[in-house]
């Protein structure tokens, strides 16, 4: 799959519910309403409609929410996909989660072929933890690390960057995850959806928390890659690796490979943009996937170059609608 600007799509992420077990304060707000259970996509339906694109070139799949681990049943449709990881026909099989639920599922994503997972983790102060999680339990997750860990599953460390909650936080983090085999990803926050908070009082520039680092870290720029849009350094004194996302200050739309499925069918393009294909109605029309394949392609032709995305006092209403948590990042 070509866009029309010559990036090849190879990476799909697949929002399997937009319901979760937190309620992060950047994500969403603390009284969310959820999609129906009727509107959402069987089990049966999301392992077709990721077959499609398996068929069409992804070779990377990231299962996302709200929270993965949620959705009933999901470990029946993870090892129906890990067929694709025996055939060959997908190099990858990863989730993002927030470690809720990772002691109970983590040897069992281990057997069907999940190397490595994401886990988001923004502190490591179980009371700050709890604020900005609103719902988490701080020990819960560092349980369900070690269990991930003891099952031999690669975990990389995802942070929202937060002005005056976690930012002078970061160097501790650092050490905490390098100390224990595991790359450290930070990300700024993003305009997307109402939340309970002022984002312009949360953002914070990845480029100003890079050069506070560089004082007391040696930080070299490296070519690592794992098919998403951090740009790595490698840290000189743990020997470990720091990734940013930076959507704002320096956005990756020129080289970005992903498109979203959310788990109503809606596929989105772009993150930061409103513009989506109905992947639903031709999945339901037919036993074939004819339909299904033509709507894909024409929404892969409407890829656009990049995102909007601005938080500054001027712009401090959010880019688009919906919440992170419907199509999972």
């Amino acid at each position: 799959m070509i866009d029309p600007f010559g990036r090849t799509i190879s990476y799909l992420r697949v929002s399997v519910t937009d319901r979760c077990d937190f309620r992060c304060t950047y994500c969403m707000s603390e009284h969310m309403t959820f999609l129906p259970k009727k509107e959402l996509l069987t089990l049966e339906e999301l392992d077709r409609l990721c077959t499609a694109f398996i068929e069409r070139g992804v070779k990377k799949l990231r299962l996302t929410g709200g929270e993965p681990l949620v959705r009933r049943n999901i470990m029946h449709l993870i090892g129906e996909l890990s067929r694709h990881l025996k055939s060959g026909a997908l190099e990858e099989l990863t989730l993002t989660t927030n470690g809720s639920q990772l002691a109970r599922y983590a040897d069992e994503l281990a057997g069907y072929g999940v190397k490595r997972i994401n886990v988001s983790l923004d502190t490591l102060d179980p009371d700050k933890f709890h604020a900005v999680t609103r719902w988490g339990d701080f020990n819960r997750v560092i349980d369900g690390i070690n269990a991930a860990q003891n099952a031999g599953l690669h975990i990389k460390l995802n942070a929202v960057a937060l002005k005056g909650f976690n930012d002078h936080e970061v160097p501790e983090m650092i050490r905490w995850a390098h100390g224990r085999g595991m790359d450290l990803t930070l990300i700024e926050t993003m305009p997307m959806g109402e939340i309970d908070l002022d984002r312009t009082d949360q953002y914070l520039p990845l480029s100003l928390l890079r050069a506070k680092l560089s004082e007391q870290f040696t930080l070299e720029d490296i070519g690592y890659k794992t098919g998403g849009p951090a740009r790595y350094v490698e840290v000189k004194e743990t020997g470990g690796r720091v990734g940013f996302i930076t959507p704002m200050t320096h956005n990756f739309c020129e080289s970005c490979n992903r498109v979203r499925l959310t788990c109503t069918g809606t596929l989105y393009m772009c993150l930061g943009q409103e513009d989506a294909a109905d992947l639903r109605e031709p999945l339901r029309a037919s036993e074939g996937n004819e339909l299904l394949n033509n709507a894909i392609d024409e929404a892969i032709g409407r890829k656009p170059k990049g995102h909007d995305f601005i938080i500054d006092r001027r712009h401090n209403r959010p880019a688009v609608a919906r919440h992170m948590s419907v199509t999972g990042g």
